[in-house]
């Protein structure tokens, strides 16, 4: 007969680990000084909340967002989506509208370590909504986990959801494929800036709704097939990226 694992004895047994202060069932340890990592058990004992963050721990806002996960028992439900968003978070100081909880197979915390611990902690982050469509594939979730968020940086930005394919015929720069892929405000409005001037060419993007745009440029300007006289303001842009 198998032994259940013991949740609790298997965090206690990790090297450093010591209590959370202000927090029931709930532990922080640190393999090196760059990084804490901050963990609380669930009400039933077999799964765990855990916070990353890398430079920039702050302890008060990681006892927040343990909190709001346990509370809103975030990413322990039988068919959790591979970000689970959960909106309605805010703790002083910061601009965070969400915390999201990610599954093992995509954090992968403890993989090579204690692979039976790395399957019963559910990965917590403070977020924005907009950086999330609720849509993502397990390998969407994947990449913009490992590769955009940099979820582990309690001070960061958002990373707004944002799809894009483009060509550019005077830069000869462009995306491979009909597919739009992931990326940045930033390389969204370097592009359309450098669209005017090189006939027949295009950006089209996404937003976390689903909603497409599409710009060309052809001697004049067209935005979803309507003509206009200038290419749309950064801040406009930008505007439907939330």
């Amino acid at each position: 007969m198998r032994v259940a694992f013991d949740v609790e004895r298997a965090v206690r047994e990790i090297p450093n680990v010591e209590e959370f202060p202000g927090l029931a069932r709930a532990w922080r340890w640190s393999p090196m000084f760059r990084f804490v990592f901050s963990l609380a058990m669930n009400a039933e004992g077999t799964r765990i909340h855990q916070v990353n963050a890398r430079d920039s721990f702050d302890e008060d806002l990681a006892r927040a967002v343990l909190t709001f996960a346990r509370e809103h028992r975030a990413g322990l439900g039988d068919d959790p989506r591979p970000f689970e968003v959960v909106p309605g978070f805010s703790h002083p100081g910061y601009d965070f509208d969400a915390v999201v909880a990610i599954q093992p197979e995509i954090h992968g915390y403890y993989v090579g370590r204690n692979e039976e611990l790395n399957e019963v902690v559910v990965g917590v982050f403070p977020a924005y909504v907009r950086e999330f469509s609720g849509n993502e594939t397990p390998e969407e979730a994947f990449f913009r986990f490992k590769r955009m968020l940099n979820a582990a940086d309690m001070t960061r930005e958002a990373a707004p959801f944002l799809r894009m394919k483009f060509d550019n015929t005077r830069t000869g720069g462009g995306s491979e494929g009909d597919l739009r892929g992931f990326t940045t405000p930033d390389v969204l409005l370097r592009e359309l800036a450098l669209l005017e001037g090189a006939p027949g060419s295009f950006l089209e993007y996404e937003n976390r709704h689903g909603r497409v745009w599409r710009i060309e440029w052809n001697g004049s300007w067209t935005v979803d097939g309507e003509a206009r006289e200038h290419a749309p303001a950064a801040a406009e842009v930008l505007e439907t990226l939330n």
